[in-house]
């Protein structure tokens, strides 16, 4: 090895992964989490785990991994789960889903449930932007249609990644991550300003979110029941079996007759028996049976 390798920051050079480090990694990624990592992946690995591997002193994977299997490695765990997992998102993604929640199943919810409290999961919600958003909608609901949602409703937004759940309690962003599918008119009423390019979230929106950690290969038991669950953009990370598992423990969450919207690239296949397809042009939701 050269001499300025031996200089640089682990941190600052990719660490080199053999095909059996990155194949026993990817096993222990998906054991964790379900998350599968294809096999052109080793890039990722390299550029999000460097820091941790400086941190740690570990010169190979194979290294890391063995810490990772260690009694006493938990909070190592959590923060490679952490940057593994860890990605950007959008206000208001795709629009569609927001839509169809506001002109659809808001209306359906009320003929049925005219004096409940509406109850919403937000599955892998990431650093809070989907729940904002869904609480921000039904603030427009309201608004729209005096009267409606007169025992208030409940977000219960999860996600694995403690590192993601602490910013999405603060309820604080940057500019930069306002500009993402946040409109100006939705800024000025949804949010203050904090100064130094930031903004947060006005306390009426972010009250009907409460953030805990899940792991969706886990047990889903203390949930309790929901009229609508968001999935969006997270099973296209696990393989065919792990999702089909953790639809069919969605399902069980949902109330009858409750609503599942997936990302735009997932679909539900071979279950039948838990869901039926709704075509709302544009897009596709799901009801439970």
């Amino acid at each position: 090895m050269e001499k300025d390798s031996l200089l640089t920051p682990l941190s600052r050079r990719q660490f080199q992964i053999s095909d059996q480090e990155f194949t026993r990694f990817s096993r222990f990624l998906e054991d964790s989490c379900g998350i599968l990592l294809a096999g052109h992946k080793q890039y990722l690995v390299q550029s999000r785990l460097g820091k941790i591997m400086q941190d740690q002193g570990c010169e190979s994977l194979n290294q890391l991994v063995d810490r990772l299997s260690s009694p006493g490695g938990a909070a190592l765990k959590e923060g490679v789960i952490d940057a593994m997992t860890t990605n950007e998102t959008l206000w208001f993604r795709d629009a569609h889903p927001f839509d169809i929640l506001r002109d659809k199943i808001l209306p359906e919810w009320h003929e049925k449930n005219s004096a409940g409290r509406l109850r919403v999961w937000s599955a892998a919600c990431s650093t809070g932007q989907e729940p904002y958003s869904i609480s921000m909608v039904l603030d427009e609901y309201k608004q729209l249609n005096p009267g409606q949602l007169k025992a208030g409703a409940e977000i219960i937004a999860t996600d694995i990644s403690s590192n993601v759940l602490s910013r999405a309690r603060s309820g604080v962003y940057e500019m930069l991550a306002i500009g993402r599918g946040l409109s100006k008119e939705r800024l000025h009423r949804y949010f203050s300003d904090k100064g130094d390019g930031c903004w947060a979230v006005n306390p009426d929106i972010k009250s009907r979110v409460r953030f805990n950690s899940l792991n969706l290969l886990g047990s889903y038991a203390g949930l309790g029941q929901f009229d609508v669950v968001f999935c969006r953009n997270v099973l296209i990370y696990f393989s065919t079996e792990r999702k089909i598992e953790i639809l069919r423990k969605i399902h069980k969450t949902l109330k009858p007759g409750g609503y599942l919207l997936l990302g735009a690239s997932e679909s539900l296949s071979g279950l039948n028996d838990c869901y039926k397809m709704i075509h709302c042009r544009p897009g596709i939701i799901y009801q439970a049976i």
